[in-house]
This record gives C-alpha cells, sequence and structure tokens, in this order.
C-alpha cells in the first residue's frame, strides 16, 4: 500500500489502522488521545503518532474573527469524520451547502490568514480574511491525487449572527469549497491506497488483469468503507478509458450501512443495494475479487473472506484470498525466476533472484552467441528476450532455450550514434515488445507484436521531445517514459489504448501522459517496483542524484527511500516487491534487499533487468 501492498520486501508494512475513537478538545484547535500518557496540543505543522486520532473542537462563545477562522482551519485538520465540527465554525445556510468532498488542496507549508477588513466594517458585524499558500497537489472528488502548483487564493467572509440565547456570535459565511490543509497535514492524515479493476483493452487471457487505481482517503476515518464506496464508485478518470469494474452501473451500499467492519476471522460481508441482485454467479466472484484486492492492506490483519449480500440480506457469492489469486493475475502474475543483465563481454546473464549465486550466461544465442549487446529485456515468462546490439542499432529477439538462433534483427535505427539507437525495450503483459527509436532523424515509439513483424509506430499525442527510455506496467495498460526536451528529462505516465484503425489494422495511443515527478529536474534512470510505484533515479535542480520511490499519480509514498548509492547510471526493480533492488553504479551491478545495504554483486556489467 502507499499504494502497493507489502509481500515481505524492500517496503515497512503499511496498514491503514483503524482505531477507537475518544474525544478531547483543545482552545480553537485540535486535540490528540494517544492510547496512554497525557493529553498534548498537536499544532498543524506537527505529525503525531500514527496511532494518535486528532479531533477538532467548537468555537467558543465569543470567540472574534480570527479565532473562528483558525478553528475552522484547525477542524479541517481533524479525524471527524463528516467534519461537522467544522461545520459548527460556519453559518447554518453555510454548512448546508459546503462541500467538503469536492477537493483537498494541498499547500507547503498551509493556509496564511490575512485580514482584509477596514474599521467600519468590523463594526457593522462584517468581516473578510485571505487564505494563501503554495500549492502542493489537489485531491478531487474521486480522491484521485495529481500534483498542482501555483497559488492558492481564496477568501473567506465572517458574519454575525445570533446564537440560541440571543447573543451574537462570528460565523464564516462564505468558506472555502473543499478542504485546505498544509503538506504536513495531508500526509499526517490522508493514506494511499490502491483499488483495483480489471484491463479492458488488454488481449484475452485466461485470467482478468488487475490494474491498480491509486487514491488518498482519510486514514483513521473508517478506511474500510471510504474505500468499498470509492471501488463501487468505479475507476478514476484517467484510468477508466482502459479498464472496467464487475459492479454493475450504479452499485452502492444498501441504503442504512453506513459502516463495514471484519468479523473476528478477517471476514467483510457487504451489503450491496439493488443493482446488484441479479449479477450471475461468475461476475459475483470477479467483483468479490476486486474488493479483496483493494481491501488486503486495510486492516492489521488483512481481509481474508469477502461476502457480498443481495438487497434483501440473502448471500450473493463469497470468496478468500486464494479463489481472488484465481480469479484474476494480480502484479507480475507469474512468479520471478531470475535476474539480468549485460556482463563484461557483451552477453545476457542472470542470477537466481534473492540469491547469492554468481551470474551465469543465459542459454540461447544472446548468452552463448556472437552478438555484443548493450542493453536486453527479458519476457514476463522468461522464455524469450530481447537485445540491443552494441552499437545501439539493431534489436534482436531469442528463445532463451539452448541452441536456438539468433537470426536477423527484428528492427534497425538509422542514427549514426548509440546514444542515438534504440533504448532499452520492454515487454508488456501480453509479449508484445516496445522500445524507442533516439534516431534524431525519425525519433518515434514503436511496438512489435509477440517480439515480431512490421514494428508499429504508437502515437504520442501530448508528449513533446525524444523518448529517452521505455517501461511497460505488468498490466499492460500503463507505460512510464522518460522523455527529454530542453535539456530537461522528465518522468511521465501515460495510459495506453489500443483500437482497430481506419484501414483494420491495430492502432495504438498513449494518452493523457502526466509528469510523475515533477520536483525532478533530471531523471536518468527508472523502473517498475510495483502497482502503482517506480523507483526513479534524478535529481533537483540544484541537487545531487538521488534514488527515490513515486507513485503513478506523482505523490511520494510514505516510507524510507532506498538507500543512498553513488553514481547511478541504470535501475532495476520488480513489481514483485519482494525482490531487490539491482543498480549498474560506478561500483558494477549492485543489489539492495530489504533492510540491508547496498551489496556488489559484480564489478563489470550493465543494463541491469527483471523480467518486463
Amino acid at each position: 500500500m502507499g499504494a502497493d501492498r507489502d509481500r515481505g520486501g524492500r517496503r515497512r508494512p503499511m496498514r491503514v489502522m483503524a482505531y477507537v475513537s475518544c474525544g478531547a478538545v483543545v482552545l480553537a484547535g485540535c486535540a490528540s488521545m494517544p492510547d496512554s500518557g497525557d493529553l498534548r496540543d498537536v499544532e498543524a505543522s506537527q505529525r503525531p503518532d500514527a496511532q494518535v486520532r486528532v479531533f477538532a473542537m467548537p468555537p467558543r462563545e465569543n470567540a472574534q474573527p480570527q479565532e473562528i477562522v483558525q478553528g475552522f482551519l484547525e477542524a479541517l485538520t481533524s479525524d471527524d469524520s463528516q467534519f461537522e465540527t467544522a461545520k459548527k465554525y460556519l453559518t447554518e445556510e453555510a454548512a448546508k451547502s459546503w462541500q467538503p468532498y469536492r477537493s483537498t488542496t494541498v499547500l507547503a507549508d498551509g493556509p496564511n490568514t490575512v485580514a482584509e477588513h477596514s474599521g467600519s466594517r468590523e463594526v457593522t458585524g462584517d468581516y473578510a480574511y485571505a487564505l494563501t499558500g503554495d500549492k502542493v497537489a489537489e485531491v478531487d472528488q474521486q480522491f484521485a491525487y495529481e500534483p498542482a502548483d501555483g497559488r492558492y487564493e481564496e477568501t473567506v467572509h465572517l458574519t454575525e449572527q445570533k446564537g440560541p440565547d440571543g447573543t451574537k456570535q462570528w460565523r464564516i459565511d462564505t468558506p472555502p469549497q473543499g478542504v485546505v490543509l498544509g503538506r504536513s497535514d495531508f500526509q499526517r492524515h490522508y493514506v494511499s491506497v490502491n483499488k483495483y479493476y480489471f484491463a479492458s483493452n488488454a488481449p484475452a487471457a485466461d485470467q482478468l488483469g488487475t490494474v491498480a487505481d491509486p487514491v488518498y482517503v482519510r486514514a483513521q476515518v473508517d478506511p474500510v468503507t471510504q474505500m468499498v464506496e470509492a471501488l463501487l464508485k468505479g475507476p478514476t478518470s484517467w484510468l477508466k478509458p482502459v479498464v472496467r469494474s464487475r459492479f454493475p452501473t450504479g452499485t452502492a451500499l444498501k441504503k442504512g450501512v453506513r459502516s463495514l467492519t471484519p468479523d473476528d476471522q478477517n471476514k467483510l460481508t457487504v451489503p450491496l443495494n439493488k443493482r446488484a441482485d441479479g449479477v450471475g454467479h461468475t461476475q459475483c466472484t470477479e467483483m468479490a475479487a476486486q474488493l479483496i484486492f483493494t481491501l488486503q492492506d486495510l486492516t492489521p490483519t488483512g481481509i481474508d473472506d469477502v461476502e457480498l449480500q443481495r438487497s434483501d440480506g440473502s448471500s450473493l457469492c463469497a470468496i478468500d484470498a486464494g479463489d481472488a489469486e484465481i480469479i484474476a493475475s494480480h502484479g507480475t502474475g507469474q512468479r520471478v525466476r531470475y535476474e539480468y543483465f549485460i556482463d563484461g563481454e557483451k552477453r545476457l546473464v542472470r542470477i537466481p533472484a534473492s540469491t547469492e549465486q554468481q551470474a551465469e550466461r543465459v542459454p540461447g544465442a544472446l548468452g552463448e552467441g556472437d552478438t555484443a549487446l548493450r542493453a536486453a529485456a527479458v519476457s514476463r515468462n522468461e522464455e524469450s528476450a530481447a537485445g540491443v546490439s552494441e552499437d545501439g542499432r539493431s534489436l534482436y529477439v531469442g528463445s532463451l532455450a539452448s541452441g536456438g538462433s539468433l537470426g536477423d534483427p527484428v528492427l534497425q535505427s538509422g542514427a549514426k550514434s548509440g546514444d542515438d539507437g534504440l533504448t532499452t525495450p520492454s515487454w508488456d503483459a501480453s509479449g508484445d515488445l516496445w522500445v524507442a527509436d533516439r534516431d534524431p532523424k525519425n525519433s518515434r515509439l514503436l511496438l512489435l507484436e509477440k517480439g515480431a513483424g512490421e514494428p508499429l509506430e504508437v502515437t504520442t499525442p501530448g508528449i513533446e521531445g525524444r523518448i529517452e527510455a521505455v517501461r511497460v506496467a505488468a498490466d499492460g495498460v500503463r507505460i512510464a517514459l522518460i522523455v527529454q526536451k530542453d535539456g530537461r528529462t522528465s518522468l511521465l505516465m501515460g495510459r495506453i489504448e489500443r483500437q482497430k484503425g481506419a484501414d483494420g489494422q491495430p492502432a495504438v495511443t498513449i494518452h493523457e501522459p502526466r509528469s510523475v515527478a515533477p520536483q525532478l529536474e533530471e531523471v536518468t534512470a527508472m523502473s517498475w517496483a510495483g502497482d502503482s510505484r517506480l523507483v526513479v533515479v534524478g535529481q533537483e535542480k540544484g541537487g545531487v542524484q538521488q534514488i527515490r520511490y513515486v507513485q503513478v499519480d506523482g505523490s511520494t509514498p510514505v516510507g524510507a527511500a532506498p538507500s543512498a548509492l553513488t553514481g547511478v547510471e541504470e535501475i532495476a526493480a520488480s513489481e514483485d516487491e519482494r525482490l531487490p533492488l539491482v543498480a549498474h553504479s560506478e561500483d558494477g551491478i549492485v543489489r539492495l534487499s530489504s533492510g540491508s545495504q547496498w551489496q556488489k554483486v559484480v564489478k563489470t556489467g550493465t543494463a541491469p533487468v527483471y523480467p518486463g
């Protein structure tokens, strides 16, 4: 989770904990209730322990405008499930029209407040404050995160109104729509979780393929129910064109169901409305599989079983986690057996994953033949591989079986320099091969179906610059690209859409590319490192090289970054997070297992890759 599930690999366990709430108040702000010890005030910039619930206090009697505004802003950072306390700072009409779930605006340092009143306005019961700050991100009403920049400027208007006892009290009659808070409060209160849908534009297979759709929910405000409701509402707008949900349109929780809690056997029962009453058993089990994949990390012990109920309370179907893995391939879908790289003699070699054994040349022409290589990619079933020749101009595809011949190149670049030739290729889930040709005279992104045949030029609207690196996700519907333009290299995430062209031939387009590491001015290497996470090598403006994880939505996952490493040129990770990171650095081929430091594998070697 965060948003990738932990499989005992490179990351510390990250489960969203739901804790019992208790109330406490502090003047015009929030208070925290720890499991033990004394109460303590929590400033907006502080980050209390994960087990602390933070609650706002209502406005005190005769509170002045500045105190009302500050109390309202503090209430937005509390764990109040429906923002009921925040609404107490509003007039009755404003409380009815205010939409806290419309959006969440994240600011670098929290909103600054500046009074805009004149002396006469205060006397007449009229007051206003400007809220300002530097934007970091926006979370929309689908809970989708998107990096943002620019200034935030909103006006909060206050007026005096009569209370039940007839006294006048200051209240906000024009609040900002949605929620606004600082980055530290956002990191404290919200957590990234993957919803799961099924790929709709990938070729047919024996199993359905899952696609992660990360969203941000409030970590300690009934996250299980939040995620079920978010899943039922459907995929986020960016991902929707390439995935499908098995829940019928309009499916929601049964009327009156406000909270879902697993029982002591880790089973979750989900009552649905009438929209789902008529689904068949197969469709129902696929719906339940979506729920299990989505909820697997949301409680300390996980969700082992899910039962869906009709609107009349009868059972629709029930499955366990093992059934879900049979229904749909999840993540890599296959066990990764080896990690690969190019050795000092320019041949493809491999090492059994997570072992200390020595490298051996792969069977077949790419390991045993005479062709010198500079980069390679191994198919996800580890039966085939593609290799780029040492001069960067030729792409070969061969079997990873002894005795196989290499044959002629499947693709050739017209570039005169190896650095302008072909990128490291990438295999998708259906066995198609992706590669970018960096030829200055004809730079393009290409697809070879099943690694053979006439290359198909992929349309890339919205991508300006030259593609320097290509990595396709295990789900086959998302692609990560490093793009160079005007001396800057950026990491973009695109959506892969496949259809038939006017001539009946396949047409593939990369839609809506978006930056997923906007804070980095130079990105030099990247690799998928989970269902919705990548590991990236790059540097900020004026900074030094660093290795970090980034989410596909552009957010930064919770948890430590990989240990520092000097002179990293290439990096490889597996979507199976139990496997170590592998890198090509100034020390040669090195790898990083969970809880350890980088260890040298061989001094001479380049281009490390995992299958894919």
